[in-house]
This record gives C-alpha cells, structure tokens and sequence, in this order.
C-alpha cells in the first residue's frame, strides 16, 4: 500500500480495519488536495481560486437515513423519540461491507480536532473517498499544528465512501443512504452520498452525545464577542441568519454554527465556516462573498459561467442550498482561538413567515428555555414540493437532527447557566412584517441591525416595554433608527382582522407542539407559553 503525509506510525488504517488499500494520502494541505481533486476529476477551479463541486442527488442533509447504535451505552440516555436505531449487529455487517468495498481503493486521511478547549476537543480521524470531502472537512474542523500528528490518536473516526450502496435488508437502514453512528466505539459510517456536511453534523452529534454529563452546553448556534468581551450566541435555524449576523464587522467572530458553553466560557467545535450562498452578493455580506473568491474554499453546487468560471449565485438550478465552506481565518475579524468569556446576550433568530412576530422581543429565563426547546421558525412557500403557504417548523433546540440526548437535558443545562450568569436572551424575527409571505416584506436587515446593536451594547434594557399580546413577552415601544409601527406587528397588516387570526393559529401551533416536553420542565416553563391576551 502507497502511503505519503505524515501521521501517527503507531495508529494505521488497519487500526479501524482497512485491508488492502491502494493508497492513503494522510493530512494532505490544500494544494495537494486540489491536485488529487483536479486529476480525479472531482471539480473544477472557479475564477479567484476556489473548488466548484457538485453532489449530485443530495444537495443536503439525508436526516432520515441517520442511525445510532442501540447497545448498553446508548440504551437509556438516547432520545429515541428522535433518532433511529441500528442494531449492533446491522452496524457490524455494514461496517466490514464497507471495508470490503474500500479495498483497492485510494483514501484520503486528515486528524483534526472538533472543539477548541483542550479539555473538551474530539480528536477526530476522517477516511474519505474523496480528495474534494478531504479539503471540505480539513476546512471545517480545526486543524491541528503539525507537530501534533505524529502523536495523533483520534477518539472518533468517521468513514465516508459515497460510492458505496447500503442493502436496507442486510444493513437495517432505509435505503442505499445511511449515517451510522456507534457512540461506544466511536465510529461514524457514510455511505451513498457526496454531501459533505454529513461529516461535520455527525461530528456535532457525536459532541452532543458526550459533553452534557460534564457540564458543558452543546449549542447549534455561531458566536461573536466584542471588543470588551462581550460574547453574544445566536440559535437559528437554516435560513434564519445566523451566519449573516454574527459575521458583524464590528465584533470578532468565534464561529458560525456549532459551540460549547463550559466553566472557560463558550468555545468553537470548528475551524471553518459553511455558508449558504444562494443570492449571495458583495455588497450585503462582503466577508462572506470575499471568501468565495479564495484558494482553499470550497464551492458546492454553484453554477459557474463557462467561459469565465464566475460564480452565479443566483442560479439554484442544482438546489437552493448552495454553500461554500472556508477555514475561518478566511473572515477578515475572526478569532484565532475559537474561544471566548461566557455570553452576556444570546439571541434565538426565527424566520417566522407567518408575519405576525414582532422584530424583537426580551425572554425570561423561562421563555427562552420554552423558545429553546421549541426551535420555531417557518418555511415558505416554494421551498419545497407541496408548500403552498408558510408552515411552522419546529426543531427543537434550533438543531433536533443533530441531539442524541432528551432536549429537556440540553435545556436545563442552557437555563442553569443563563440563571448563574445573568444573560439577557433576546427573540429576534428575521422573517416577514406587513403580511405572511407573499403578501408582506422580509425583515429589512437593516431593522435586525439596528436592534441586535442595541441589544449587544445593553443600551435596548433601558427603552420602554410592552407585553406582546399574543405571546406574552416583552417587546420595545420604541428604539431609534426604527420605525415605531414596525415593532407592533399589527400595525404593519393592512388586514388587522386577519393579522389577529394568523396569530392565533401560530400560537395553537406552539401549544400542540410543546405538548410533548410538558412533563419535562417545570410550572414556570409551561406558563411561559404564548397565550392570546385579548378577546376574539
């Protein structure tokens, strides 16, 4: 077997099973991917230097054809509620067919870190099958410093081979896709699919399942932190902008997507960035544009001119969830430590398409572990087959596919710790104002700036409050640069009648959602819930 890079001499591919192997290219830094990539013909060089890919049929996340391992470990302590199981067995005979099918086959290899304190950090080792997932991931976790590898022992590996096909009768999965994770001994295994987020949300999983029993937050949330330490989380959900509005030139960014909150303070699980970037432009988000226009990002399923190579990040003719992913240090302010002081502000974003949430609001303690554990915001119409008008989604803890454990577990933690630290929590509606979707506007960004400013400098604690009559939290009267009416959601409607029943039915829709934690938190979560306040 050919071998080059450099690794761990005691800790092999035979190690985790590999036989027979043509070759394993081990940590190879982003040049020598791109060539691997190029002379495989796995993608193309788009104008300023970045890997343009497709996936092919899935353009994203296959959620259900995700599995865990039920064995003694997993047993009690997984919501199963949420996640599918696989048998010990289904995931041994999955396991040796994929290894099977590896052999004679050219891998690529790189040990990386998932999570910046020392203390916590998942030393991860992943074999891909690709050049192209090899750069993604080396993108996405943190990369350790070269004299770290030759000590290298990972705690979790993952296997991707896109080319391989799973057998639902002989593997227990669903279809010839599958995302085994065996939490005991440390395997993630993907099979029959290209998309590369795979690899990073089964890390998150995996960081899920293992940091709550020592005290620490999992958050799917991006983080930033200004220049007097104050740290702000923002949870969201796809769409809802978290990666655009922690991306603030004027505070130092920690990370885009997936954090841990420990006695230390809050800490990055990556080292990269994975951005959409369907109607992506220069002049709205010019640090996350600059990135796509650099050697080492990846461009996923972008449609490049054929002459010029020039993205269009307008077509989604492939999907709409087009993405680049990047290594952090790509944001011009970002920090170099993935690490930050515990929040003083964390901000729940929802896209609520229903129109009828207003531009911000305060929490309770006890609302924002009911918001939390509800994980609201809509999708709209045409986003997907069969959506004609908006429709609730609720995930709970802004991430439900990625939480192994009950979400009362990742709840009570988050309450404990906005408790002991006096953080000011924040509802933030980045979605519709003036009507529903389709007949009012999208939040203009310029708003949620203005009054996330306001809220990371403390200066929207001292305005005027009024209690939301139809979800019962509190909402500012008045904040400069915005106008008045557009923090009273009913003065935006035309239609004031039909603003009063879009609210109802909203707030219907998080009772019965929430019906199934009831017997999970306490009296004061549940009386936090959104109650209409005024007569029909």
């Amino acid at each position: 077997m050919k071998e080059n890079g450099v690794r761990n001499s005691a800790i092999g591919a035979d190690a985790i099973g590999f036989r027979n192997l043509s070759a394993v290219h081990w940590n190879l830094l982003e040049p020598a991917l791109y060539e691997e990539a190029i002379r495989r013909g796995e993608g193309t060089i788009a104008a300023g230097g970045a890997l343009a890919v497709e996936t092919g049929v899935h353009t994203g996340r296959s959620a259900q054809d995700k599995f865990v391992v039920r064995d003694d470990t997993t047993d009690g302590t997984v919501w199963w509620d949420n996640n599918k199981p696989l048998s010990i067995a289904h995931f041994d005979v999955l396991m040796a067919d994929m290894l099977a099918h590896a052999e004679g086959r050219e891998l690529f290899a790189q040990d990386l870190y998932g999570g910046a304190d020392p203390d916590h950090r998942l030393p991860t080792r992943v074999y891909t099958e690709y050049a192209w997932h090899s750069l993604f991931i080396r993108d996405l976790l943190i990369r350790p410093p070269a004299e770290d590898l030759a000590t290298f022992a990972p705690k979790l590996t993952i296997i991707d081979l896109p080319s391989f096909k799973a057998d639902p009768a002989r593997h227990g999965c669903r279809t010839e896709t599958v995302i085994a994770c065996d939490f005991t001994r440390g395997i993630v295994l993907i099979g029959g699919t290209s998309y590369a987020g795979e690899m990073k949300k089964s890390v998150f999983t995996f960081l899920n399942f293992l940091l709550p029993p020592k005290g620490v937050m999992p958050m799917h949330c991006s983080a930033n932190v200004g220049d007097k330490g104050d740290s702000a989380l923002f949870f969201g959900l796809s769409g809802t902008g978290k990666t655009t509005l922690s991306a603030d030139p004027s505070r130092t960014l920690i990370g885009d997507d997936e954090h841990g909150w420990g006695p230390g303070g809050i800490f990055n699980f990556e080292g990269g960035c994975y951005a959409k970037t369907i109607r992506l432009s220069r002049e709205a988000e010019p640090e996350i544009f600059a990135t796509t226009e650099r050697f080492g990002t990846v461009l996923e399923n972008v449609i490049l001119d054929p002459v010029t190579r020039v993205p269009d990040f307008d077509d989604g003719r492939l999907t709409e969830n087009t993405r680049c992913a990047y290594p952090i240090h790509f944001i011009p302010n970002a920090s170099l430590t993935g690490r930050a002081p515990r929040p003083r502000n964390i901000v729940m974003l929802t896209a609520d398409a229903f129109g009828v949430m207003p531009p911000i609001a305060k929490l309770s303690p006890a609302e924002a572990m009911y918001h939390f554990l509800s994980g609201y915001t809509a999708k709209v119409a045409g986003t997907e087959k069969g959506v004609t008008e908006p429709q609730a989604t609720f995930s709970t803890c802004f991430g439900a596919p990625f939480m192994p454990r009950h979400p009362s577990e990742y709840g009570n933690l988050l309450r404990d710790l906005i408790a002991e630290h006096n953080v000011d929590c924040w509802l933030v509606n980045t979605g519709w104002t003036g009507g529903s979707y389709g007949v009012g506007r999208r939040m203009p960004i310029r708003v949620t700036r203005t009054l996330l400013s306001a809220a990371l400098d403390g200066s929207l604690k001292s305005a005027g409050f009024r209690t939301d009559p139809y979800f019962g939290f509190q909402v500012p009267t008045a904040v400069p640069g915005v106008e008045p009416h557009v923090l009273y959601p009913i003065k935006t409607w035309a239609d004031k009648a039909a603003f009063d029943q879009t609210a109802r039915r909203l707030v219907a829709m998080f009772a019965k959602n929430f019906s199934k934690f009831e017997d999970h938190v306490g009296e004061e979560v549940r009386n936090a819930a959104p109650q209409v306040r005024i007569a029909a």
